[in-house]
């Protein structure tokens, strides 16, 4: 058995989601395929894969090794990349995660011109909300941090921001302008209800709020909840509408703003500072391809922000 070879068809399996999708995307016949992940299941004395006349799901012991054979696969490549980039153009590709927010506002506007730039290197984009606790999985790891933040991972910085409160001019004519923090209790807030999020609230789940003044200390608020999502999406959408207030990022609002669809309200006060991070896994060689992607990000991150600024 060529274990290599039986550990590509093995992934190739979970991508596809079957053998004879994986036997078509690696032009072999599915017998062979079959053959090839039953063989490595004997070598390993363990089943990797549960078999249903529906679908293939992973047993915990496939779900461990796939993680491994990943890594393995990955760092062939890179080796292989290595050797190689003296002599042709850069090529493969590049497994990136990111929350969704994040992939659909961040990630997706730049697509088109990197694939312009390079042709052959093709972008693996997954969506995690819990994307920075996957570091060590993929290539790049785009990811949100507070001020606080203290990982001992590897990281670029690309881009910082502040979290602002907004609302709708159809909303505040309806119910009033906040003038101050505490005038939210008497407002409808639509709550991210994160895990980032709620690790910056106040005991009782309050909205806390931070003064741009340094000698004005942050304010908890019991603002009544009357939506709460994980999606910021979902929120801003939800704001625009009139729904309520929420608390969303500066850079995610923006073209809102700009356009009148929603009011910075409370400008003399934040929910937060954060800092969007392109972090990498530890102890790994960084292949041509991800110094590659990681140049164009801090090239047209900064272009991108101001963009949707003017």
């Amino acid at each position: 058995m060529d274990r290599l070879q039986a550990m590509k068809i093995f992934e190739r399996v979970v991508e596809e989601g079957g053998f004879a999708a994986a036997a078509r995307a690696m032009d072999m016949s599915p017998p062979v395929v079959t053959r090839m992940v039953a063989e490595l299941e004997q070598h390993l004395g363990t089943r990797l894969l549960q078999r249903t006349t529906r679908k293939l799901a992973l047993t915990d012991a496939g779900e461990s090794y796939l993680q491994r054979v990943r890594a393995i696969l990955h760092e062939i490549d890179d080796a292989e990349a290595a050797a190689a980039a003296s002599t042709r153009d850069l090529r493969g590709t590049i497994r990136i995660v990111a929350a969704p927010v994040l992939a659909t506002n961040f990630l997706a506007p730049m697509v088109a011109l990197w694939h312009a730039r390079h042709p052959k290197l093709m972008l693996d984009i997954s969506m995690d909300a819990y994307a920075s606790s996957r570091v060590d999985e993929f290539d790049v790891t785009i990811m949100v941090a507070g001020e606080d933040f203290d990982a001992n991972i590897v990281a670029r910085s690309l881009v910082q921001g502040e979290a602002i409160v907004v609302a709708s001019p159809d909303y505040l004519k309806r119910r009033g302008i906040p003038r101050e923090p505490q005038d939210l209790v008497n407002h409808d807030y639509l709550r991210d209800s994160s895990a980032p999020v709620r690790a910056q609230m106040g005991p009782g789940r309050k909205l806390r709020l931070q003064s741009l003044r340094a000698d004005v200390p942050d304010e908890e608020v019991e603002a009544p909840a009357v939506l709460q999502s994980v999606s910021t999406e979902l929120l801003m959408r939800a704001a625009v509408d009139g729904a309520g207030v929420a608390v969303t990022s500066r850079l995610l609002a923006e073209e809102h703003l700009a356009r009148g669809e929603l009011v910075h309200i409370l400008p003399d006060w934040i929910f937060s500072r954060y800092t969007i991070y392109a972090a990498l896994p530890s102890g790994r060689m960084l292949p041509a391809r991800t110094r590659v992607f990681l140049d164009f990000l801090t090239e047209q991150v900064p272009l991108a922000m101001a963009e949707k600024r003017g």
